[in-house]
């Protein structure tokens, strides 16, 4: 019995001594065996740094913009590149992208390689924001054009106007993009040349970004614009293949005449009966718009129609009249130089560059005196009624109305 316990304590204590000898080897091992498996432990490389396709840390990269006068082969020339392979350059891009329409301010990247030869292997010219093309000078000579990926973002914004539009998209940290993509929108039913302090807007639309730049707007789906207590609203709705602007009721925001005739100006003096002239400092009718703008602003027919005037004038300077429909009739004076392709009978369309802004005949600066006529009548271009385009067909107008809803749902939740 005494010796069955004496074996029983002896396998006792060699099991305590075995475990912390284990112990003990393990404490003072396990570093030693980690470094041994990290040996054999595959590590984790990061994924190559791209850009146009180009792994940039492969390379000493230099940004810059094409100097003006600065030619393609001067360009290139400076990086070591010869005049005959610029020529063969101009053949391998033949009908991918014309070297001829490298533009002055356009950003251009070189890729040198890095060591002692500091050899030119890739030079990148970005045509726009989102197209670039890449010359290759590494092994053989390629040229190829491609695009940055795009993502569009769906946003919500709202302000409420101080000055402008522009100044309030602005001021609001949005695209400025925003506020010609707004006016395009309500060219028909808002002049924006007549905001009020405390106008205000809601927009639903799409975004674009290269990376975390923004690059414009992609499409505008609904908006609603409160100018001088009245809600004007508007959605993109597709009729016979084509995205145009509605109403709230499915009529057509586009009509037979724009509200303006420039975009982003601003009034000097309104339509009267009776004003003082600047120059002649006598009291005598003004049937018409002035509007302030830069010399050399396009200015726009606001209507089709034909020519029936195009001329000098002592007091109107250079002038054109236009007849619309409906027996109307717009005039477009003291213009700097009227547009090419403009001649007297010459059928002209809506929104269509016909001069630019000057101060040719009595003008005591650069502006627009702009004037409509119904019949011999004239009337002041701020209060013509406009007749709408037709509006939806009836078998559109239940899907239009679900949009509608949707749209304002999602903007009385902003």
């Amino acid at each position: 019995m005494k010796l069955k316990k004496f074996y029983s304590k002896r396998a006792v204590l060699v099991a305590a001594l075995s475990f912390g000898i284990l112990l003990a080897g393990s404490i003072v091992l396990w570093p030693l065996l980690q470094q041994f498996s990290d040996l054999f432990r595959k590590k984790e490389v990061p994924p190559p740094v791209m850009e146009y396709g180009i792994p940039v840390d492969s390379f000493n990269v230099v940004t810059n913009e094409i100097a003006p006068g600065k030619s393609l082969s001067e360009i290139l020339g400076d990086c070591g590149i010869s005049a005959r392979q610029v020529d063969s350059l101009s053949k391998l891009a033949e009908g991918k992208f014309d070297l001829r329409s490298i533009r002055a301010g356009h950003v251009f990247k070189a890729f040198v390689q890095p060591d002692s030869t500091q050899q030119l292997a890739y030079w990148v010219y970005e045509i726009s924001p989102i197209q670039y093309v890449v010359f290759s000078f590494k092994d053989s000579m390629s040229v190829h054009v491609a695009e940055k990926p795009v993502r569009i973002v769906r946003k919500i914004s709202s302000t409420t106007i101080k000055s402008s539009l522009w100044h309030a998209i602005e001021e609001a940290k949005m695209n400025t993009a925003l506020a010609l993509d707004l006016s395009e929108v309500y060219a028909w039913e808002i002049d924006f040349f007549g905001l009020k302090k405390k106008d205000s807007f809601k927009v639903v639309y799409d975004e674009m970004f290269v990376g975390s730049t923004s690059i414009g707007i992609a499409k505008i789906h609904a908006a609603v614009f409160n100018h001088m207590g009245k809600a004007y609203y508007a959605f993109a709705f597709k009729q016979d293949s084509i995205d145009s602007y509605w109403n709230e009721n499915g009529q057509s925001l586009k009509k037979a005449f724009l509200k303006a005739p420039l975009k982003f100006s601003r009034i000097t003096s309104g339509f009267s009966r009776s004003r003082l002239h600047p120059i002649l400092k006598i009291f005598r009718p003004h049937y018409g718009i002035d509007y302030s703008a830069p010399i050399g602003t396009p200015v726009m027919t606001i209507g089709s129609g034909v020519v029936i005037l195009k001329g000098y004038s002592g007091s109107a300077g250079n002038w054109i009249k236009i007849k619309h429909v409906a027996n109307f009739v717009t005039s477009y004076m003291h213009l700097s130089r009227f547009a090419k392709g403009i001649s007297l009978g010459k059928r002209v369309q809506q929104g269509q560059v016909i001069g630019f802004v000057g101060s040719t005949g009595y003008s005591t600066g650069a502006h627009l005196d702009f004037r409509v006529w119904k019949g011999a009548e004239p009337i002041n271009p701020l209060k013509v009624q406009s007749p709408p385009e037709k509006p939806l067909r009836k078998e559109n107008l239940n899907q239009f109305m679900r949009y509608r809803n949707g749209m304002m749902q999602l903007m009385k939740k902003q």
